[in-house]
C-alpha cells in the first residue's frame, strides 16, 4: 500500500480529523474499568485477572509502537491505520466469542494481544504524518491527534455502560457490547483510512521550514545517541508520576478526606476522575501547543519542576483543603497529558522528520515501563501502610515523596538533552537521493 499523496489544493486540516477518528477509537482501553465489574461476576475473576487485558494491551501498545514504527514510516499513515483498524476491531471480536463460550483467555488473547497491536500502531500512525503537514506548529498539530487518545474514554465510558445495561451484563451481554464496539470502530476508524494523505512537497506551508530543514537522524542511530535515552527518562518520569494518581484517583480523595468532617460520596469521587480525565484531554492540546511557543525543553521544565511542587502541596497541605487536592491533581494530570502530546514534536526538534514516527515508536516503551511502575508504586506502598495501621492520607505520603523525587530526576534528564551530534546525522546527498526515491514512487502509484 502506497502511501496517498495529497493532490494540488488538499487542505492540511483534514488531517488531524483522520487522526482524531483513530485516536478516539483506541482511546477507549482507558474506558475498560467499565467492564471489570461485569466480567468479574459473569466469569467469577478476581479484580487483578480483570485488569489483565488492559495490561497486556499497554505492554503490547509499547512494544508493537517500538517493532512497528520502521514499517509505519517505510509503508505511510494509511497502511498503518489500515493495519491499526484490523487488530482493534479483531480484538474486541476474539473477545466476544470469549465472553460468549466463557473463555477468559480468548479475551486477555484479543483485547490484550491483539488489540494491543492495534493500540501500539494507531497511536504513532498519525504523528510522522502531521508533523510533515504542521511544520510550523508540530506541537500544536500532534497535540490534536494524541487528545483523541486521552478524550476517547469520555465518548467510551458512558457509550460501554449504557450497552451493558441494555444488553445485560452476563456473559452473552458482554459479548454482544464487544461484538458493537469492534464493528462501531471500524466504521469509525475507517473515516481516517481515506481521509489521510501525505505532502505531496517537501513545503506544504509557504513561508514554513522545510519538514527536511534542520538534522536528520535515522530511527537506528537515534537510539544510540543519549539525547534519545535522556527523553526516555524525562517521558517515563513524567508519565510514572501522573498515572500513579490517575489509576488510583477515586480510592485516594476518598481516602484523603476519610477523617475530616466532609467526607467524599463515591459519586464526587466518579466526578473527581471524569474531571481528571478532561485535564489530561485539555493539557494535551492546551501544553503541546504552548510548546510551539516556548519551547520542548522549557515546557518539560515546567511538567517537572511544577508537577513535583504539585506533588508537593499535595503531600503537606492536601488533606487540609478539598479544591487544594484537586486542583493540584489537575495540574499534574495536565502536565501527564500535556506530557504524551509534546514528545514527537521534541523528537522531531532534535531527530528531524525522517523516521520520527519510528523514534517515536521506540521511545513509547517508556510508557509500557511506566504504566507498570506508577500504579505498582501506589498501590504497593499503600497497602504495606495499611497493614501497618495507618489510614487516611498516610497511605500515601511516602508514594507521593517517590514521585517528588521520579520528577526530579526526568528534570535532571531534561536538561542534560543537548543537539544530536553531526556524526549521527544522515549525509545531506543520501537524504535528497531517499526523498526523490519516495516521491517517485508515491507519484507513479
Amino acid at each position: 500500500m502506497s502511501p496517498p499523496v495529497a493532490p494540488a489544493g488538499w487542505s492540511r486540516w483534514l488531517v488531524p480529523p483522520a487522526a482524531l477518528s483513530v485516536h478516539l477509537s483506541i482511546g477507549q482501553a482507558y474506558a475498560w474499568s467499565v467492564f471489570k465489574p461485569p466480567l468479574e461476576s459473569a466469569l467469577g475473576l478476581s479484580g487483578t485477572q480483570s485488569a489483565l487485558p488492559f495490561q497486556l494491551g499497554i505492554v503490547m501498545l509499547g512494544l508493537s509502537a517500538a517493532f512497528g514504527g520502521t514499517l509505519v514510516e517505510r509503508n505511510g499513515p494509511r497502511w498503518a491505520m489500515t493495519v491499526a483498524l484490523v487488530c482493534f476491531s479483531s480484538g474486541f471480536l476474539l473477545s466476544a466469542l470469549g465472553a460468549a463460550t466463557e473463555q477468559y483467555w480468548l479475551i486477555v488473547f484479543g483485547y490484550g494481544f491483539v488489540g494491543g497491536i492495534g493500540l501500539g500502531i494507531g497511536y504513532i500512525s498519525p504523528v510522522s504524518t502531521l508533523i510533515k503537514w504542521f511544520p510550523d506548529r508540530p506541537g500544536m498539530a500532534t497535540g490534536i491527534a494524541i487528545m483523541g487518545f486521552g478524550g476517547g474514554a469520555l465518548i467510551a465510558s458512558p457509550w460501554s455502560a449504557q450497552m451493558l445495561e441494555s444488553f445485560g451484563s452476563d456473559s452473552s451481554g458482554i459479548a454482544l457490547a464487544f461484538l458493537v464496539h469492534g464493528l462501531s470502530y471500524a466504521v469509525f476508524m475507517t473515516l481516517g483510512v481515506l481521509l489521510v494523505r501525505v505532502p505531496r512537497t517537501e513545503k506544504p506551508v509557504e513561508g514554513a521550514p522545510s519538514v527536511l530543514s534542520g538534522p536528520q537522524v535515522s530511527a537506528r542511530s537515534a537510539v544510540r545517541t543519549p539525547q534519545f535515552w535522556c527523553l526516555w527518562v524525562v517521558l517515563c518520569m513524567n508519565v510514572t508520576a501522573g498515572i500513579g494518581i490517575l489509576e488510583k484517583a477515586a480510592p485516594m480523595i476518598t481516602d484523603f478526606f476519610k477523617d475530616s468532617s466532609t467526607t467524599v460520596s463515591a459519586s464526587a469521587a466518579a466526578g473527581f476522575v471524569a474531571l481528571l480525565s478532561a485535564a489530561n484531554m485539555a493539557g494535551r492540546i492546551g501544553w503541546s501547543s504552548t510548546s510551539d511557543l516556548i519551547g520542548r525543553k522549557n515546557i518539560y521544565r515546567l511538567y517537572l519542576g511544577a508537577g513535583a511542587l504539585m506533588y508537593l502541596l499535595i503531600a503537606l497541605v492536601g488533606d487540609s483543603s478539598k479544591p487544594l487536592f484537586v486542583l493540584c491533581a489537575l495540574v499534574i494530570l495536565s502536565f501527564y497529558g500535556g506530557g504524551f502530546a509534546t514528545i514527537p514534536a521534541y523528537l522531531k526538534d532534535l531527530f528531524g522528520t525522517y523516521q520520527v514516527g519510528a523514534v517515536h515508536g521506540r521511545l513509547l516503551t517508556a510508557w509500557s515501563t511506566a504504566g507498570v511502575l506508577g500504579p505498582l508504586i501506589v498501590n504497593w506502598i499503600a497497602d504495606r501502610q495499611e497493614e501497618a495501621g495507618k489510614s487516611g492520607s498516610s497511605l500515601y505520603t511516602l508514594s507521593l515523596f517517590i514521585m517528588i523525587g521520579l520528577l526530579a530526576v526526568g528534570f535532571v534528564a531534561n536538561e542534560l538533552v543537548r543537539p544530536v551530534h553531526s556524526r549521527h546525522h544522515i549525509p545531506a546527498p543520501r537524504e535528497a537521493a531517499d526523498v526523490a526515491e519516495r516521491q517517485q514512487s508515491a507519484e507513479s502509484a
